[in-house]
């Protein structure tokens, strides 16, 4: 016997959910319990997200217990909380290799394995998918359950909300459940509230609602009367009122760590037609106590210790975040008119401290990046100075109202756009590689592009004093360890600077590439341009360049369609230049997770690729005597 199966032994027999199935119902307890404990010891190696898979533990084996998956569909909200469902579905002898290089991915993914039934790296998308699911198998036929789990931070978005009204509306056969994660349980207020439920959803009485239901469809005043009566008595025992008149049945809360329960109340709502919803109460980091007190530092950890908890010490290295973080701060004691707005990534977006010290014009959206948005561009119609600090990829699901809310109205909106380019091991969902081509198309839009942390805070300064719509792009981690200045300094508007002097290619570097693509141009003896402003172009400096150069290189950690090179391409043609262009960016394609390093050496942009790629151009032409500035 292996030392896994010591001590797993019931979680080795498990390859997949049908072996889950054949076990008893006293056996799912053990089969949580070391669900737990091989999750816990497998992220304490390799690091990864911990917290919000621990509490869904219980969940996720009542799931896959009581349906029938993956014939059944189960449509997880984002995936941080989906390494349990990994486990139980065929991939818990790769889960060592979550979220690194070739392995298995962070999230969701469909091409990974036929139980995940949806992609999901954005939250607030589950109901939504669920609902076509659902309403796909009844234009087929199919006798199929449908299942939908959101947790309480992500019902919060507006397309939730859009979800659950339109399956109320439409009688879809769905259930959703709820995920309640911030809230406390008594256990006597519990058990009462599990009784009920098991009672509520229990066969004899839904025999008895299905049954009077039928029978006093004809006569429609009694019926209603009848409704409102049931309405009125479960809204005065249960939470229930506002999921009742959205068209659901609901059920809950209950105490989602209860296996018995959760199996017997998911029972009892299979046997249940038409729209369901399921509260239920879950803790962060259940089972494992320094998860448990600090959901949110063992939210996504380093390797630990799975004794003690304790995080193994990395070297504290400044990053652009951090920069942001510092700058905001002393802004705001420059400017009582700026505000700070997070659609719920205050950590992650670096607004801890901000949040601590000037807490009255902290604003937190929940998970609500469309109304971040035109809530910003409120506050700018009435003098304040908005800064929406948001992801890359975040900022994507706000696309129209950054267009019609801030654009079309002018309005004095500053975007800190944090994680732009690639981001590692979240992969393809979170990477931001189209900022630059979404952004670059927007009237007024000014896109500042940072290559060092210095240049960072004085561009996020310069941003914030000029009006209009800005946008500050800047990546996940440190840069090149560029010490920034206490006094912040406004750059000049529009133009770039020579870095390196060269012979017959000038590059054009748009951002962080900065360095690499200096290390590539000593190699081979060609300029280097830090553009620093994507729009609008320094238009001057790229038709100085075109008349000294043979070829034009532009370099940026965004996809080539439609970005900065697009933009020098553009002007070159308007301008009637003749010059070549040769446009290195990310390719058409979706990068999956891995290093930053590692993925941008694959995509040829370190030093070694952009050598590579424009000394295969067939009009590059070799030059000497490169000097540095």
């Amino acid at each position: 016997m292996t030392d896994q199966q010591t001590k797993y032994p019931l979680l080795m027999t498990l390859d997949q959910p049908s072996d889950l199935r054949q076990c008893s119902e006293d056996q799912l307890q053990q089969a949580c319990d070391e669900t737990r404990q091989f999750l816990i010891d497998t992220v304490s190696k390799i690091g990864g997200h911990l917290a919000a898979g621990l509490g869904t533990v219980e969940l996720t084996t009542a799931l896959h217990y009581v349906f029938n998956t993956p014939d059944d569909r189960i449509v997880w909200d984002i995936g941080h909380q989906a390494y349990p469902h990994k486990i139980l579905t065929g991939r818990r002898d790769q889960l060592h290799t979550i979220r690194q290089p070739g392995g298995l991915s962070g999230f969701l993914k469909r091409t990974e394995s036929e139980y995940d039934t949806f992609g999901a790296g954005h939250s607030s998308t589950s109901i939504s998918a669920a609902l076509g699911m659902a309403v796909a198998a009844a234009q087929q036929k199919l006798d199929r359950d449908v299942v939908a789990i959101i947790g309480d931070g992500a019902i919060t978005a507006g397309m939730a909300f859009e979800a659950l009204n339109n399956a109320g509306d439409m009688d879809a056969n769905i259930l959703v459940i709820l995920n309640d994660n911030d809230m406390s349980i008594s256990p006597n207020v519990g058990a009462f509230k599990n009784y009920l439920t098991r009672l509520m959803t229990g066969p004899a009485v839904n025999s008895v609602r299905n049954a009077t239901k039928k029978a006093l469809d004809s006569i429609p005043p009694v019926r209603d009367y009848a409704r409102r009566w049931e309405e009125h008595i479960k809204g005065m025992i249960l939470p229930s009122t506002f999921f009742e008149e959205m068209g659901f049945y609901y059920a809950g809360p209950i105490d989602g760590h209860d296996i018995e329960t959760l199996v017997s109340t998911l029972r009892n709502l299979k046997e249940i037609d038409g729209p369901r919803f399921l509260h239920i109460v879950t803790k962060k980091g259940k089972g494992f106590e320094p998860a448990e007190d600090s959901p949110i530092k063992y939210h996504g950890v380093s390797p630990f210790n799975p004794t003690t908890g304790e995080i193994g010490k990395k070297a504290k290295i400044r990053t652009y975040t951090d920069v942001f973080s510092d700058w905001l701060c002393d802004m705001a004691a420059l400017d009582d008119k700026l505000i700070g707005i997070t659609p719920a990534m205050r950590e992650g977006s670096g607004l801890v401290r901000f949040s601590e010290e000037y807490p009255e014009r902290y604003f937190d959206v929940a998970i609500a990046e469309q109304h971040a948005l035109t809530f910003a561009a409120g506050m700018a119609c009435d003098g304040q100075k908005p800064i929406v600090a948001i992801y890359s990829t975040f900022l994507q699901r706000a696309y129209d109202q950054l267009i019609h809310d801030v654009s079309v109205q002018d309005l004095d909106v500053m975007l800190a756009i944090d994680r732009a380019g690639l981001v590692g091991a979240d992969g393809a969902t979170h990477a931001g590689v189209f900022d630059y081509s979404y952004l670059r198309c927007i009237p007024g839009c000014t896109i500042y592009a940072p290559s060092d942390e210095a240049e960072c805070r004085d561009m996020l300064y310069s941003a914030y004093k000029h009006v209009g719509l800005t946008a500050v792009r800047y990546p996940r981690g440190a840069g090149t360890g560029a010490v920034e200045k206490t006094q912040m300094t406004e750059i000049e508007y529009a133009k770039g600077v020579t870095v390196h002097k060269g012979g017959n290619v000038a590059i054009l570097s748009f951002g962080t590439l900065l360095p690499a693509a200096v290390e590539a141009a000593r190699n081979i003896g060609a300029t280097v341009v830090n553009m620093r402003f994507v729009k609008p172009l320094d238009q001057q400096l790229i038709s100085d360049l075109a008349r000294d150069h043979n070829l034009l290189v532009t370099l940026e950690e965004n996809v080539v369609a439609g970005g900065a090179g697009s933009a020098v391409n553009e002007y070159l043609s308007a301008a009637g230049i003749a010059t070549p262009t040769l446009n290195l960016g990310l390719p058409d394609r979706y990068i999956d997770h891995g290093s930053q390093t590692a993925l941008l050496a694959e995509c040829g942009l370190d030093a070694a690729g952009i050598e590579q790629s424009i000394i295969g151009s067939p009009f590059y032409q070799p030059a000497a005597n490169a000097q540095n500035l």
